[in-house]
């Protein structure tokens, strides 16, 4: 009986042990990044995941030698006109904001992240009513919001993806 109960704390001290090695911890000088789709709608949502895939690598290339969070807002400043046009390049609908910005609480691989003013860059597409992606530039933490990507709504952009 006590090896029983030895093996079952074991295995349940594992569980506990590896899902903290998953947490992500987002640092509170981090700078984050999100993009708003119009709507839900399946041509609003791929419009994002396209903006997405355009502006992600730009957007790494303005904050991955910065020294500080400081120092990666001034490149993200320095460059507000290059994200527009980036953005712009694929809708003339959208607003870019930087500076403090309201994220609702988000959860990601398990870890729920609270709901508060950061600062970031807000990307929003249209009025900004459906889905978003998010991640944290600066560090380069980039993470994507599994909570609102449905297996339905993934399997839809993928046929959309390929038939446009």
């Amino acid at each position: 009986m006590k090896k029983i109960i030895f093996i079952l704390i074991s295995v349940v001290i594992g569980v506990l042990v590896s899902k903290k090695s998953d947490e992500i911890i987002i640092p509170s000088d981090a700078i984050r990044v999100r993009i708003i789709a119009n709507s839900n709608n399946i041509e609003d949502l791929y419009q994002k995941k396209k903006i997405k895939e355009e502006i992600k690598n730009d957007l790494y290339s303005f904050v991955k030698d910065a020294k500080s969070s400081r120092e990666a807002g001034l490149n993200i400043e320095k460059n507000l006109d290059n994200i527009k046009k980036i953005v712009g390049s694929k809708t003339n609908d959208f607003k870019v904001d930087y500076g403090i910005n309201h994220f609702p609480q988000k959860s990601y691989k398990g870890v729920v992240y609270p709901s508060g003013d950061y600062e970031s860059l807000v990307i929003t597409l249209g009025s900004g009513l459906g889905n978003n992606w998010w991640c944290v530039m600066y560090p380069p933490l980039c993470m994507i919001d599994d909570d609102n990507n449905t297996d339905d709504v993934t399997y839809r952009l993928l046929v959309y993806d390929l038939l446009n």
